[in-house]
C-alpha cells in the first residue's frame, strides 16, 4: 500500500487490516474502521512453540462447535455490515469526480470466520442432509501424520466428532460465506451504480482457506489445500471476462500485479522480487510456475513447507516424514504417497527443489529462537500462557469478552 500511495495514488482501508495499530504507517491515505490486533500484540500462545511447550489452544473447540448454530448475528457479521456502509459511501463520493489521479480501495471483511453462528435465514438455505461430510474424518481413516497429530492436540479437538454436528458446522459456515456476498454484492453494486466499473480493477482474494473437519481438522493451521488455497478473482480493464487461468499464483503475485494496474513501473529492485504480474497470464500467456507456502505459528511442532509443481505436491516437515500429493488423480489429498511407500523418486526432486528457494531446518531454527525471543520480551512462558483471549476483536468489543 505505501508503494501505491507513494506513487501518487489515493490509497484507503477500510476492516481489518491486523497492525499493531493504527498510529503506525500501515501504507494508508487513511484507515476506516479499522480492526486491528488486540493491544497491539494480538494472541500470543502460538509464541510457545518455540519453546517446544505449546499449550492447548483453549476455547477453539467451543468456537467452532458449542457457538455453531442459528442465532443472532455475531460481533464479525455485525462488523461486516458497517465495513460494507462505509466502503459504499466511499464508493459514492468518487463518484463525477473528474479527475486522472488512480485510487485503490481495499476492503477487509471478517467473514467467514468463527464463531458460525447464523441467522435462521441463511441456515435455511443449507439443508443438513445436503450438507457434503468432510474427508478422513473419521477415526478410521484420519492421516495418523505426526505433525497432523500435533495440531490436533493443540486444537483440543476430541478423538471424533458427531456426524451431525459436522453437517451443521458445515450448513453454518457455507451460511457465512452466504452472507460475505451479499456484502460483497452490495459494495460491487455501489461501484456500478456510481459509474466507476469501466475503469476500475477489482480484485477479491483471502489470506487463507479453512478445513471445517477435512482430514479430522478443525480451522486452518496446515498446508492441505482446503487451508493453502485461496479464491483469487480478478476483474476490469484488459481483463477478459469469464476466462480461467490454471497457472500457479501466490499472494506474492498480487504486489507486481496491483502496481501494474495502477500504471506503475516497477523499479530494478521489484523485477527481483519472486512475484509476477499476473496480467499476462489473465490474458493468455500463462508459463509454468512452482507454488510455495511455508508455516512457522500455532500449532506446528517443526516447520512446515509446502512445494506444488504443476499437480505434483510435497509438504515438508522438519524432522518429521513428508507427505505427497498427486493432485490431478486425488485432488482431496486422501492418499499420501510417502505413507502408502509410493513416490519417493519424485519427492526427492520436489525437496531439491524446495531447497532451492530456502533451507527448511534453518528457516525453523530462525523462527523458534525469533518466537523464544518475543516470549522473552513480553515477559516469559508463564505471562504468556496466562494471556488468553481473542487476537482480532471488531472496533468496540472487547477482545477478553469476544
Amino acid at each position: 500500500m505505501k508503494r501505491a500511495r507513494e506513487s501518487g495514488s489515493t490509497v484507503a482501508g477500510i476492516g481489518k487490516f491486523h497492525f499493531r495499530n493504527g498510529e503506525d504507517d500501515n501504507g494508508f491515505s487513511e484507515e476506516i474502521a479499522p480492526m486491528h490486533i488486540a493491544e497491539g500484540v494480538g494472541e500470543l500462545i502460538g509464541l510457545l512453540r518455540g519453546s517446544g511447550e505449546e499449550p492447548v489452544r483453549g476455547g477453539l473447540w467451543d468456537l467452532y462447535t458449542r457457538r455453531t448454530g442459528v442465532g443472532e448475528p455475531t460481533s464479525y457479521q455485525q462488523y461486516d455490515r458497517v465495513i460494507t456502509g462505509h466502503a459504499i459511501d466511499w464508493i459514492r463520493a468518487r463518484a463525477g469526480r473528474e479527475s486522472d489521479r488512480p485510487w485503490v480501495l481495499a476492503v477487509h471483511y471478517v467473514s467467514a470466520h468463527a464463531p458460525y453462528t447464523v441467522p435462521q435465514d441463511l441456515f435455511d438455505l443449507y439443508p443438513l442432509d445436503k450438507m457434503p461430510l468432510p474427508v478422513q474424518f473419521r477415526l478410521e481413516d484420519q492421516p495418523d501424520h505426526p505433525a497432523v497429530q500435533h495440531l490436533r492436540r493443540t486444537l483440543g479437538q476430541p478423538d471424533a466428532i458427531d456426524e451431525t454436528m459436522l453437517r451443521t458446522l458445515t450448513a453454518c459456515y457455507f451460511a457465512t460465506i452466504t452472507h460475505l456476498d451479499r456484502e460483497i454484492g452490495a459494495v460491487l453494486a455501489a461501484l456500478e451504480e456510481a459509474g466507476l466499473t469501466g475503469n476500475t480493477h477489482v480484485t477479491y482474494t483471502a489470506d487463507h482457506g479453512y478445513s471445517h473437519g477435512n482430514h479430522f481438522i478443525l480451522g486452518l493451521f496446515n498446508l492441505y489445500e482446503h487451508s493453502v488455497g485461496v479464491p483469487l478473482i480478478v476483474a476490469g480493464p484488459e481483463v477478459p471476462a469469464g476466462g480461467v487461468v490454471d497457472q500457479i499464483a501466490s499472494h506474492v503475485d498480487l504486489y507486481p500485479t496491483l502496481l501494474e494496474g495502477l500504471g506503475v513501473a516497477a523499479t530494478a529492485n521489484e523485477t527481483q522480487l519472486p512475484g509476477v504480474s499476473l496480467f499476462p497470464a489473465m490474458q493468455g500467456r500463462e508459463r509454468a510456475r512452482l507454488g510455495f507456502a511455508e508455516y512457522h505459528a500455532l500449532g506446528s511442532r517443526s516447520g512446515a513447507f509446502m512445494l506444488r509443481d504443476g499437480t505434483d505436491k510435497l509438504i515438508y516437515h522438519v524432522g518429521m516424514q513428508p507427505q505427497l500429493f498427486d493432485l490431478a488423480n486425488d485432488p482431496e489429498e486422501l492418499h499420501d504417497l510417502i505413507a502408502e511407500g509410493r513416490g519417493h523418486d519424485r519427492a526427492a526432486v520436489l525437496e531439491r527443489t524446495l531447497r532451492t528457494i530456502v533451507d527448511p531446518e534453518a528457516a525453523d531454527a530462525a523462527a523458534k529462537a525469533d518466537q523464544r525471543a518475543r516470549v522473552a520480551e513480553l515477559g516469559g512462558k508463564d505471562a504468556i500462557s496466562r494471556r488468553r483471549g481473542f487476537a482480532s476483536p471488531p472496533p468496540g468489543v472487547d477482545w477478553r469478552k469476544a
